[in-house]
């Protein structure tokens, strides 16, 4: 049996996929298994993994779309490995990822979900120089609620024993089926689940200094979408309410202020002005206490949807391309600092 599975949903990505799959198949940690999921991809990219000729590949298809929850639910069921690696096919990993989070898991019995930080990409997979700084320790259940600490979906890697600790049984148009992902989601299904984790279970959830993961910034989306994903952190919200009320009471006005922050500084991704003003409006309206707790990024993010809505899209660039090498210069020193006193 692998020691490791790693599932990768599938769909409508045949401009990155080959990417992502040739990433897994060059890891230096070799004893994996690699789920690809297609979940009804319409376009060629189950051809093209398809065209990989390696043993350790199985394909598992849907005969319907069941987005990123029913896919990581269906690779977790078909998978056979002790450790689960989730891989979003638009993504791609640094060779030595899986060698890492082996080795933190094996050196570290209580962690249960190992994460790193991430590198953003561009659509041509160039490195942007900038990165997702999450806190890696001493993660309050709070913080869940209130940030995304692991970042995105392809920077974990979970023991077998967390999935089991967090199934549940669920309607599937008449069928019972076993799900760790909440597939009601299409949006925010990995923030349910880590915060499910935190709440529910005794494992630490804990992140390693490094950037393993590769994270693809697509500019092809909607501004529309921001909205849609309002929709889900709130769905997030009430079934967490549901089995945590106390825990909602206390951190939800925070955790909704930073959700419309995050909101405000995607729609400033998508260089839309107005919008990303809404966000930075009710973001700080709804808890002002934002400003103090993080006064940086909540000033950064403030003063970047000013600057996007009220100057020439021209002379904004200019600002964003200095603010951003600045940025990745700082992440830069701190990753190398934090590597420094994990080696020592």
């Amino acid at each position: 049996m692998p020691h490791v599975s790693v599932i990768m949903p599938v769909y409508n990505v045949e401009r990155f996929v080959a990417v992502a799959v040739q990433s897994v198949l060059d890891q230096s940690f070799a004893d994996f298994e690699l789920l690809i999921i297609d979940d009804v991809s319409p376009d060629r990219s189950i051809a093209i993994c398809e065209a990989f000729d390696d043993k350790r590949i199985r394909i598992v298809r849907h005969e319907k779309n069941r987005g990123l929850a029913g896919a990581r639910n269906s690779g977790i069921r078909h998978a056979r490995g002790d450790l689960l690696a989730f891989l979003d096919s638009d993504d791609c990993w640094h060779p030595e990822k899986l060698a890492q989070h082996v080795r933190h898991l094996r050196d570290n019995s209580r962690v249960g979900v190992s994460f790193s930080r991430s590198a953003f990409i561009d659509e041509d997979g160039t490195p942007m120089d900038y990165f997702q700084m999450p806190r890696l320790t001493d993660i309050e259940p709070g913080y869940y609620l209130c940030r995304n600490p692991i970042g995105n979906g392809s920077a974990p890697v979970i023991r077998r024993e967390v999935f089991r600790d967090i199934e549940y049984q669920a309607d599937n148009a008449g069928v019972s089926e076993t799900w760790y992902f909440d597939e009601n989601l299409r949006r925010s299904e990995d923030i349910e689940c880590w915060i499910r984790i935190a709440l529910t279970t005794d494992w630490t959830i804990e992140g390693i200094p490094e950037a393993l993961t590769y994270y693809r910034l697509n500019a092809g989306g909607l501004s529309a979408s921001l909205f849609d994903q309002y929709e889900s952190w709130n769905q997030v919200i009430r079934k967490t309410a549901g089995y945590a009320p106390d825990f909602v009471a206390r951190w939800g006005r925070t955790a909704r202020a930073y959700q419309l922050r995050y909101l405000a500084r995607q729609a400033i991704r998508l260089h839309d002005g107005s919008l990303a003003m809404h966000f930075s409006y009710e973001a700080l309206k709804t808890d002002p206490r934002i400003l103090l707790q993080e006064p940086g990024r909540t000033i950064s993010t403030m003063a970047a949807s000013c600057l996007l809505r009220l100057t020439p899209g021209k002379f904004y660039r200019f600002i964003e391309e200095i603010a951003q090498r600045l940025i990745g210069a700082w992440q830069t020193r701190r990753i190398n600092r934090d590597l420094g006193k994990a080696n020592a």
